[in-house]
């Protein structure tokens, strides 16, 4: 049975969690640090996990302030 790599099982927590609307368009997530310790891995790892959302348009990334649930009714305007 193959093993889901890290990153991957983080996304989807993440994912689960805005969908459910624990997160909410404009919440910023933790930081880059702040979830390597949450979750005891890389800072490559939790990059790996963002690009991911970010490829799904689920969050989007501000240089120096974050990265934030991004209002999924933008992709319909």
């Amino acid at each position: 049975m193959p093993v889901t790599p890290f990153y991957e099982r983080i996304a989807t927590e993440i994912r689960d969690r805005i969908k459910s609307g624990d997160l909410k368009p404009g919440d910023k997530l933790p930081s880059i640090s702040e979830l390597c310790a949450h979750y005891g891995v890389s800072t490559q790892v939790i990059r790996s996990a963002m690009l991911t959302l970010r490829a799904e348009g689920l969050v989007e990334g501000h240089q120096g302030r974050g990265v934030f649930v991004r209002d999924r009714a933008d992709d319909q305007r």
